[in-house]
């Protein structure tokens, strides 16, 4: 499957066969990837790889929406965690006596 991609999403012709396996769990970019180039393609509608990969329409968005940004590597949950903004500490602080 690396054949189908490069950062600039440059794919050959994707067929329902390139899809993931219907009941995957373990979402590598590649495969996000491969579910948005398919829906780009016009080889599966959005509601159809929601449906088949119990995606809600947000998730998918946000994939899309990734790679659009920073390509197939942002896709990564390491990638995505460092671009998040940083978390405020929640931790309470002692007041000096």
């Amino acid at each position: 499957m690396d054949r189908l991609f490069n950062e600039a999403m440059i794919l050959p012709a994707i067929t329902l066969a390139d899809l993931p396996p219907r009941d995957t769990v373990r979402w590598v970019s590649r495969r996000k990837a491969t579910v948005v180039a398919a829906v780009r393609a016009g080889v599966i509608s959005l509601d159809d790889a929601c449906a088949r990969y119990a995606l809600s329409v947000e998730e998918f968005l946000s994939w899309a929406h990734t790679i659009e940004r920073h390509g197939i590597a942002g896709l990564r949950v390491t990638h995505t965690q460092e671009h998040r903004a940083p978390k405020k500490s929640t931790r309470l602080t002692r007041k000096a006596a």
